[in-house]
């Protein structure tokens, strides 16, 4: 099957580098835009999960420093084209109504929305939103159910799912021929989830799940003083007397068992999924098509390294802002008919050009897959073909969507 020219991670699509870049001049063809502020605002999640390292520990302003930094960019855009940007930060709690901030964003004239809260919380703002003509920019759950049953129309996925994150695991593992998978999960409901996932990346790219074991989640401190010896003995004797199998896969949404994985199992072998082999949207280290020069601005900004979440949230802004300056308006209605167009893409330093999916408005992407140090590798792997794009190969395509917006 020929190879579709859809991003320049393989070569072709040169445009998609140069639009997600902030634009120090008018690229021939760009008039000078309506003059106005394209406001936005961000309903951001401030409960965190407990890490296992020290390490992992989000920062407080995961997310929103990403935001910040891609609204520097569309400034620097609008700059030459008459345009300016403005987010509104809206932190909401566990105790807090997301739709109360919604309604105050709504008071503002805001209409543009980016939230990283969970699944149920964004369902009842979607719900919320449809009649106020807002357009929520999901940029961090990761529920299949929110691409398919409970699929609403107004709701853009930065965040990708489950399942893409999945498949970008599972290419990977059957392009080294490594696929015979010991599956081990967390006794959360989002580890089930997660889990299913990975069934469904087994059966659809021809691993075999040799067995499945549950990590029953007992409670009690993640760092104690004696929590190295007791690890040391704990995993090996969890992960003994397993079927041959080429890699553990593990779903650990929660991070309570998968990071002490690693060196730990009574086999000597890889771990991928929550631990080990991770696919993310963003890593530190990447440095590739531009990435550097991201990593560096963030740092020099923020004094830290770049998430996931904050890449997702600066994609997020940038579509906005790559929007804007595309059709001259700071219109949010014709901005995001644009957005959800087949001619809108934007890049995200990452090879390809992102855009979104017409049957479930998931953004397309790249996965990286990381070590923790570096990009051992970015998924669809080479191979994985698709009559559309590459990139449909992650995640449910078109045929098997059971999503109908409303």
């Amino acid at each position: 099957m020929k190879r579709p020219n859809t991003g320049a991670r393989n070569g072709v699509g040169r445009r998609a580098i140069l639009v997600g870049l902030p634009m120090l001049a008018l690229a021939p063809g760009l008039a000078r835009a309506d003059t106005g502020t394209i406001h936005y605002g961000y309903i951001r999640w401030t409960e965190r999960v407990p890490t296992i390292s020290l390490l992992d520990a989000p920062a407080a302003n995961d997310g929103l420093a990403g935001a910040d930094i891609a609204t520097d960019d569309n400034n620097t855009t609008g700059r030459f084209m008459g345009q300016s940007y403005a987010l509104t930060d809206m932190p909401v709690g566990a105790d807090d109504d997301p739709v109360a901030a919604l309604n105050q964003l709504v008071s503002q004239n805001i209409s543009l929305v980016l939230t990283d809260v969970p699944a149920d919380r964004l369902l009842k703002l979607a719900d919320a939103a449809r009649d106020k003509h807002v357009t929520l920019f999901n940029v961090a759950a990761p529920d299949v159910s929110l691409r398919q049953q409970d699929c609403r129309a107004d709701v853009i996925h930065v965040a990708p799912s489950r399942d893409m994150l999945a498949d970008a695991v599972a290419q990977y593992l059957v392009w080294k021929k490594w696929t015979r998978w010991l599956l081990v999960y967390g006794s959360h409901p989002e580890d089930a989830l997660l889990a299913d996932a990975y069934r469904r990346a087994a059966r659809r790219f021809g691993a075999k799940i040799v067995q499945e074991r549950v990590f029953k989640d007992t409670g009690g401190a993640r760092q104690t003083d004696s929590g190295v010896t007791e690890t040391q003995q704990q995993m090996p004797v969890f992960t003994q007397e397993a079927p041959a199998y080429d890699v553990l896969i593990a779903a650990d949404e929660n991070q309570v068992f998968a990071g002490y994985l690693p060196y730990r199992t009574w086999d000597p072998r890889p771990v991928a999924g929550s631990a080990g082999l991770r696919p993310v949207t963003w890593d530190p280290s990447n440095e590739s098509w531009g990435g550097k020069q991201m990593q560096d601005r963030f740092v020099r900004r923020f004094k830290r390294l770049m998430t996931p979440l904050d890449m997702q949230a600066w994609t997020a802004v940038r579509m906005i802002g790559e929007a804007a300056s595309r059709t001259k308006s700071a219109d949010p209605a014709t901005l995001v008919t644009y957005m959800k167009s087949a001619d809108f893409v934007v890049a995200a330093y990452k090879g390809e050009g992102l855009s979104i999916r017409a049957w479930d408005q998931q953004v397309r992407q790249p996965i990286i897959l990381s070590d923790g140090r570096n990009v051992v590798s970015v998924s669809p792997q080479p191979g994985f073909l698709h009559q559309v794009t590459d990139l449909d190969t992650l995640g449910i395509d078109r045929p098997e969507s059971q999503c109908t917006l409303k």
